[in-house]
């Protein structure tokens, strides 16, 4: 399986890497997890330089979307290169989610028609401006389509992707991984809280597959 996230110029480092970091705690053979970005490299609000590790194109045919965050997000949705790209994303097929900035993404690609989000509170009046609802929680997931707000959150979205994909017990490992050590059990708990409002009844059994809901 194939999870991609889209990571754009100006990218914020937290809505990318801590996702990248959780998702790969899977450790299966069929399991893989790219930086999908518009150009060979791109540089993070910070100026962290990361390189390509796959295209929009081949992330438009992953088994799994996170799109990423980052300040120049107004840039990307008004990019034509980009999007038109983008427009081949397709939650009939695989699992969408949207990280902050990312839900303005979504929202201009049609994804959230109908469907509320969760995003920053920068980005929040670019996203109801684009017609869709903003809810005051970290995470909101409806059938394959998912958005977090805050960069803290990004656990939730990674959380959610491996329930989905592999099952509820490797998403606990992941998370409980990554939790502080001292306040695993808290941490966990809050995740799976903020999680399991949103996973459909198959997914909390392993091998819950997108292509296949």
């Amino acid at each position: 399986m194939h999870i991609a996230i889209l990571t754009f110029e100006g990218y914020n480092e937290l809505d990318s890497l801590i996702a990248l970091g959780v998702l790969n705690r899977v450790r299966t053979d069929d399991w893989r997890v790219t930086i999908a970005t518009p150009s060979p490299r791109v540089t993070s609000m910070n100026g962290v330089v990361i390189e390509q590790m796959s295209t929009l194109e081949e992330a438009c045919a992953a088994d799994a979307v996170i799109v990423g965050s980052g300040i120049a997000t107004r840039e990307v949705v008004e990019d034509p290169a980009i999007m038109n790209v983008l427009r081949g994303l397709d939650p009939s097929r695989q699992l969408i989610a949207a990280q902050c900035s990312g839900a303005l993404v979504s929202a201009r690609l049609g994804l959230l028609d109908g469907v509320p989000a969760c995003t920053d509170l920068i980005t929040k009046p670019w996203v109801v401006a684009a017609g869709v609802e903003v809810l005051d929680q970290p995470f909101h997931a409806r059938g394959n389509v998912a958005t977090a707000g805050g960069c803290l959150a990004s656990h939730y979205l990674a959380g959610w992707i491996i329930a989905r994909l592999v099952g509820k017990e490797a998403a606990d490992g992941a998370l409980r991984y990554v939790a502080p050590v001292g306040e695993k059990e808290e941490y966990v708990e809050r995740a799976w809280r903020n999680i399991t409002p949103y996973l459909p009844a198959p997914a909390l059994a392993p091998a819950s597959h997108p292509h296949r809901s």
